[in-house]
């Protein structure tokens, strides 16, 4: 007997789907080509960097030569593993700003506005925030929590975007995004809070959840309409079969590729390969967008850093720690003060975020050799440029060729060289005169268009938010993948719900407007009233039109 609805992917999106499907009496068969997200190296916060780099857990795609980044390979970490990428991520709560859902409903994504997903950002939250808050939710399966700021660094960070003339905020998930202050983070009771501990563990356990652990190959199609999906697990294909229907949930790197595979895509493309068009839809895989950031990293003057514990005793008194108490600095991601800012006048939102960390480490787990130190991870929010995700090969197997075409465009270097110019004045406040020894990195003589150029070529990285690869739109648009329903536009039986989605990338990380699609889609998909709008206006800095800050 085949389960109402077969989902591809239990990551960010696919599991709270499962689980709002469950929830309301439905099957669903969730596959999912990873495995166990049991052990440290995922449940513990502070060991972010470990399973993004490890190929148990990660599919390992890397981009094409990135012509503007000096022909560099980007590493683009996915997760394999229950619980997809918020399994691997690094637990930055981020809701994104009112006027990115906005913008989305502007560009044909009816019922996708701020006023339509606010209720469903509160739906699931459960916000354990310093005060109760009407903007947040407080019953949801998404245990978040702000962060306590242990080290000197963080306030003096949020300081210093003070007295830079920024704003502080006490929520940026709230009404007001704009500013500095403190980050919430998806970390629970000191363990990693992914939407497999979140969604999926509580939606196996109703009993109309089965997990089916796979490598899904392509949709399978029956009179015009899908009617399962094709797997291969113990060295064997075969079908997982849909009563209802089949929604992928892959990622915005993978969910494109099955389409393709499955014969919706660019018909010319499709062929190259000799697949059969089923639907000619030439926005599948393309509209590639992600946030490119650079670290800005400097040399402390005192021996207050993380870099105190980047030795092996160090780190094995943290993880005993973390093992037997859930406490300490192993259970925070060290992502605990951010910022939210304009890059200029006549912007009306912010553009630019800032992560600070209070070591010199890249993502990779090397730190600076410079000893005790800190960064801030900033760049860019919304790049004009876009890239494509498309086939290698008919091949199942293959990883796709990724291309993100960074800094493709001349905006993309104005904007850039105004961040890394914008964050050197705020360290050089007086908050933080006391901390910063040197700039490491652009460093001093860094100070031209041509220098930071330069380091932008040589040093930026994927802050590893790739999205828009299935656009949602109205279902005349002849470059949208899903209608506003999250229907594939073309077949039948057949949605998208995960960052493809996206018809441009939000403000901030993306693992909160993930789960999003999948909690709003689960209601599409139900036939659902959706929640009551909330009208709620947010905060607009009232001079953006004239003033920077």
């Amino acid at each position: 007997m085949p389960s109402d609805y077969v989902v591809v992917g239990s990551g960010s999106a696919g599991a709270a789907l499962a689980f709002r499907l469950a929830e309301a009496g439905r099957t669903v068969t969730v596959i999912e080509a990873g495995g166990t997200d049991w052990g440290p190296f995922i449940q513990m916060p502070a060991a972010l960097s470990y399973p993004m780099n490890m190929k148990r857990y990660d599919w390992g795609f890397e981009s094409e030569p990135e012509p503007q980044l000096n022909n560099r390979r980007l590493v683009v970490p996915r997760g394999k593993v229950i619980g997809g990428s918020s399994s691997v991520n690094g637990m930055v709560w981020v809701r994104g700003h009112a006027r990115d859902y906005d913008h989305w409903a502007e560009q044909g994504a009816r019922g996708w506005a701020y006023a339509d997903v606010l209720p469903y950002f509160r739906r699931i939250e459960h916000w354990h925030g310093p005060q109760a808050s009407d903007w947040r939710g407080d019953s949801g399966p998404m245990h978040i929590r702000r962060a306590r700021q242990w080290n000197p660094l963080f306030h003096a960070f949020v300081e210093a975007g003070r007295q830079a003339g920024y704003p502080v905020t006490e929520d940026y998930n709230g009404q007001q995004q704009e500013g500095f202050g403190a980050f919430d983070m998806s970390v629970w009771k000191g363990r990693r809070w992914s939407t497999a501990n979140a969604y999926l563990r509580p939606a196996l356990k109703t009993g109309r959840v089965r997990l089916v652990h796979g490598h899904a190959r392509r949709v399978v199609f029956e009179d015009g309409r899908a009617v399962g999906v094709e797997i291969a697990r113990r060295g064997k294909v075969e079908t997982i079969r849909a009563g209802r229907e089949v929604v992928l949930s892959a990622s915005s790197i993978n969910t494109p590729k099955l389409l393709m595979l499955s014969g919706i895509g660019p018909a010319a493309h499709l062929a190259e390969h000799g697949i059969e068009v089923r639907a000619d839809r030439p926005g599948v895989g393309q509209n590639l967008q992600d946030h490119l950031e650079v670290y800005i990293q400097f040399a402390a003057r005192k021996p207050i850093t993380l870099f105190r514990y980047w030795n092996l005793v160090g780190k094995a008194l943290i993880g005993a720690q973390w093992l037997f108490t859930r406490t300490g600095h192993g259970a925070s991601n060290q992502f605990e003060s951010c910022g939210f800012v304009r890059s200029a006048a006549g912007v009306d939102y912010p553009d630019i975020q800032f992560h600070f960390l209070p070591i010199a480490v890249r993502y990779d787990g090397r730190a600076a050799a410079e000893g005790h130190g800190f960064q801030v991870h900033t760049g860019p929010m919304r790049s004009p440029s876009r890239g494509a995700v498309t086939l290698r090969s008919a091949d199942p197997g293959a990883p796709p060729v990724i291309r993100f075409n960074y800094m493709s465009r001349e905006e993309d270097w104005r904007d850039f060289r105004r961040v890394l110019r914008l964050t050197r004045e705020i360290f050089a406040q007086p908050a933080m005169a006391e901390h910063v020894r040197h700039e490491i990195q652009p460093g001093a003589a860094a100070q031209d268009d041509a220098a930071l150029d330069a380091f932008i070529r040589e040093h930026a990285e994927s802050a590893y938010h790739p999205c828009g690869t299935a656009r949602m739109g109205a279902a005349d648009d002849p470059m949208a993948v899903v209608d506003p329903e999250c229907q594939v536009i073309g077949v039948e039986g057949l949605r998208v719900a995960d960052s493809s989605v996206f018809p441009r990338v939000t403000n901030g990380n993306t693992n909160a407007p993930s789960i999003l699609v999948g909690e709003k889609a689960a209601d599409l998909i139900l036939g659902r009233a959706p929640l009551p709008r909330d009208e709620r206006a947010p905060w607009i800095h009232k001079a953006w039109q004239t003033a920077q800050r």
